[in-house]
């Protein structure tokens, strides 16, 4: 679990225990060198945004690296999108909050955006998953 400078997120990764290419970095106001350390292994990120400069707070998914087919892998809830502007998938906190069972929406879109993301990078699911 970890909490983001600069944009009061908060987030846990999971890793595919391989390396990833170096991030190309280019992120306004964060070391480029930073961003490569950061990004150096293969990861699916999600996490809690609390919204800004005009936008609503929302629940966060992606993948780095990148994978083809992520827009169109089936994701939960019906709410749940996939921006390509950002290369991320997004739960509204409204449509979250206002959801018949919260928790349970919310449950959906971590472990559809996950099972997605690493279902299409390859990852060794057996191996990295616990019950």
């Amino acid at each position: 679990m970890h909490f983001f400078w600069g944009s009061f997120d908060s987030a846990v990764t999971r890793f595919s225990g391989r390396a990833a290419p170096p991030h190309p970095g280019g992120i306004p106001h964060l070391a480029d060198w930073v961003t490569r350390e950061s990004y150096s292994a293969e990861q699916c990120a999600a996490g809690w945004w609390p919204g800004g400069n005009g936008q609503e707070a929302a629940f966060y998914s992606y993948v780095y690296p990148g994978v083809p087919g992520l827009a169109e892998a089936p994701i939960q809830p019906a709410e749940a999108f996939f921006n390509p502007e950002m290369g991320e998938y997004f739960l509204p906190y409204e449509a979250a909050r206002t959801a018949p069972d919260p928790r349970q929406a919310v449950h959906d879109f971590l472990q559809s955006t996950y099972a997605a993301a690493a279902n299409l990078s390859g990852w060794d699911r057996a191996a990295l998953e616990r019950h």
